[in-house]
């Protein structure tokens, strides 16, 4: 895939000028915490039937394993490679066009519908999927994935205390979580944590993946977290004290307790799905920023003359333009991989994160510098990008952590 196609870019217009018309004017208010994300996010989903096609592809998916039929991956090349593309195109574009002015909402959006709902419906049995993830898919609740401890950071496993201890047919979960996308507002939240095991290592014990409902006794879900950047997607911390909950709050129920839920692995698929989007969300900031700072640009006037008439500014446009052109063939390369069947391995997709994060931060801030003083004023976007792009460098996977996957991945090769 070299360009986007014709139906992709009627989809990309169609988007853009809901952007623009519905979520632009409103960024004000999302970005001082005036506004949660949600009833815009749902507005989206319905203007453009994403609800109900999500519904239907549950319902399609769930009458499959009804009936004994198991998903499987394909191999090699699609039967409809077309499709598939305009399907993953589908997929990538709101996200590309939501960061062009609102990236949180995009993390809000991917967190509830991409790692809550994706848990559920990966780990969890058929009864579970009808009770929990059908409702997040659709935005008529929203989901929260809760990994992050405020002692573990990149050693998410390692360094994770949260606990499960089994007494009978219950458990009692214990333990807090930090940095949590949707926290405060969250529905349903799935929470990972480790099973208490006699004679077993803290750090070998099995992660284990439990559906938490809101309001549940003995669980709190504290008030937005104040932070540098993202601010249309609220983050919060979340404590639990003694919660108590049945077998039928853990994903995959009795068969988890077998397999280790699954969790280690399974967290490692989500941080590579994470790590693919985030490439559609960095070049929905680049582009943006080069917007910006072109227009700039033109219109600046600095001894008698347009900025963009000097080599130093040309230089940063320029830089500007290649790495836009560096994410939109990252981006078609994923595209690219869908349709044939085939996704990236974790090396690749951390290579991409690591590229695109970067990228991001390094456009949105020269973009500042091309602005100068106004630049770093609240009233100009740029600076909004300044803020938004850091955390691309941090969650998913800190640039250090990507590097290193990168690493052991050349140096493991015979």
């Amino acid at each position: 895939m070299h360009e986007w196609s014709e139906s992709q870019l009627m989809i990309r217009d169609a988007v853009r000028t809901f952007v623009e018309n519905e979520i632009a004017p409103h960024v004000e208010e999302l970005e001082h915490g005036d506004m949660p994300p949600y009833e815009l996010m749902r507005k989206m989903y319905k203007t453009f039937g994403m609800d109900e096609m999500a519904r239907a592809r549950f319902a399609k998916t769930i009458e499959a394993e009804k009936r004994g039929e198991k998903p499987t991956k394909g191999s090699g090349k699609s039967p409809d490679p077309e499709a598939k593309a305009d399907q993953a195109a589908a997929t990538l574009i709101p996200i590309i066009e939501l960061c062009r002015y609102c990236p949180g909402m995009v993390t809000a959006l991917g967190v509830s519908t991409g790692l809550a709902a994706g848990a559920i419906n990966s780990k969890g049995t058929i009864e579970q999927k009808e009770r929990w993830a059908l409702d997040i898919m659709t935005l008529d609740k929203i989901g929260a994935w809760a990994i992050t401890e405020p002692g573990s950071g990149s050693d998410a496993f390692g360094g994770m205390r949260a606990s499960a201890r089994r007494e009978g047919d219950e458990f009692v979960l214990n333990g807090s979580k930090t940095f949590i996308t949707n926290g405060p507002f969250a529905d349903t939240t799935v929470f990972i944590c480790k099973l208490e095991e006699d004679g077993v290592d803290t750090r070998d014990r099995k992660i284990l993946n439990f559906v938490l409902d809101r309001g549940m006794p003995g669980f709190e879900q504290t008030k937005p977290l104040r932070k540098m950047g993202m601010h249309s997607s609220p983050t919060g911390e979340l404590f639990l004290q003694d919660v108590r909950v049945g077998m039928d709050h853990l994903l995959g129920e009795e068969a988890a307790l077998t397999r280790g839920g699954g969790g280690r692995e399974g967290a490692k698929g989500t941080f590579q799905t994470e790590r693919s989007g985030v490439a559609a969300m960095a070049l929905g900031m680049v582009d943006r920023c080069l917007e910006l700072s072109v227009k700039y640009a033109r219109e600046r006037v600095q001894f008698e003359r347009p900025i963009g008439e000097y080599q130093l500014i040309q230089d940063k446009l320029a830089r500007m333009e290649v790495a836009r052109m560096n994410l939109q063939n990252l981006v078609f390369r994923t595209i690219e991989l869908t349709a044939h069947g085939k996704t990236m391995t974790y090396a690749e997709a951390s290579a991409m994160k690591l590229y695109a994060a970067r990228a991001a931060v390094e456009v949105a801030m020269e973009s500042v510098q091309v602005y100068g003083g106004n630049g770093y004023m609240s009233e100009y976007v740029v600076e909004q990008f300044a803020r938004d792009s850091k955390v691309l460098q941090i969650y998913a996977g800190t640039d250090e952590m990507q590097i290193r996957a990168i690493a052991k991945d050349l140096l493991s090769r015979g």
